[in-house]
């Protein structure tokens, strides 16, 4: 069986402050691309769980530490599957780019195997079996565009305007990584944090205000990762220099995307920024588009 894992991107992203807990409260509104990983399953006749992908990530381990292997095991203990499986991963969406692709994986392995050896869990069952994986695998679970709150798994399913049916996207990823759990610490120490208006995010993607969503859309963890990877903000400067009507940093980081009312102004984007002097930089530069309607492996 092939099942597709859909990268998502962040339109807004707002910490909200810190739990007792530990956990920070969040309130965003997630996105799912076309660009996606391509996940090959095929049920064992033993109980063995085996991963391979290509091309080899360094970063990427294939072992128990894997979400999808993870994922294939939660699938075994919670529904009885006594079968094992094989997984091969076609890795397409770059790793550490705050574009949720480990946690796409292990989404597309919950329902593909729930598929595979005929377990009938619903979306909602699934959703609450990877929150044990990771914040974003309940959304990567539901797919289109939700927004999020709490610690990331309370979901709300948004129906936007059809301005953003197949909107073109640039994805750009600086090479460097950086620290989700720094970040996190360096907002925790910053009291005068810029929020995002995401109710107002909310109405413009409704209503299909795109002048509203670039005015009110924002990322809290924007400036303390611009300042450890000051070419982020040399990206967004550029994409919306050549036409995109908003730009922003994804997740934690690094990866920045820029939305685009029409192919000719991204393609404008990307050639400027692939002749830009900080080319040299960045590690992966990708043309997607939103991916409007749920898809099931």
């Amino acid at each position: 069986m092939k099942v597709y894992a859909h990268a998502k991107i962040n339109l807004s992203l707002d910490v909200c402050g810190r739990r007792p807990d530990g956990y920070h409260e969040v309130r965003m509104i997630m996105q799912s691309l076309a660009l996606s990983d391509e996940i090959v399953l095929t049920p064992r006749e033993d109980s063995q769980i085996l991963m391979t992908m290509e091309p080899a990530v360094e970063d990427i381990p294939t072992d128990g530490r894997n979400l999808m292997v993870r994922a294939a095991r939660l699938m075994q203990e919670s529904c009885g599957i006594r079968q094992g499986v094989d997984m091969h991963l076609i890795k397409r969406i770059p790793s550490q780019a705050g574009l949720g692709g480990g946690s796409a994986d292990a989404a597309a392995v919950l329902k593909g195997m729930n598929r595979l050896f005929g377990t009938d869990l619903s979306d909602k069952a699934l959703q609450k079996l990877g929150l044990g994986l990771g914040a974003d695998v309940p959304f990567c679970v539901m797919g289109g565009m939700a927004m999020a709150e709490g610690i990331g798994d309370r979901l709300t399913m948004v129906l936007p305007h059809v301005v953003f049916d197949g909107m073109p996207v640039l994805l750009v990823k600086p090479a460097r990584g950086i620290s989700t759990g720094a970040m996190y610490a360096a907002l925790d120490a910053q009291p005068d944090l810029r929020h995002p208006d995401t109710d107002a995010c909310l109405d413009s993607i409704i209503r299909g205000d795109l002048l509203l969503l670039s005015e009110s859309a924002a990322n809290s963890f924007s400036l303390p990762v611009e300042r450890e990877i000051p070419e982020i903000r040399k990206i967004i400067d550029d994409m919306r220099r050549c036409g995109a009507f908003f730009a922003c940093m994804s997740g934690s980081g690094p990866t920045v995307f820029g939305l685009f009312r029409a192919e000719d102004a991204l393609r404008n984007a990307e050639e400027t920024i692939r002749g830009a002097v900080y080319a040299d930089q960045l590690s992966d530069i990708i043309h997607t588009s939103f991916e409007t309607k749920k898809t099931d492996p």
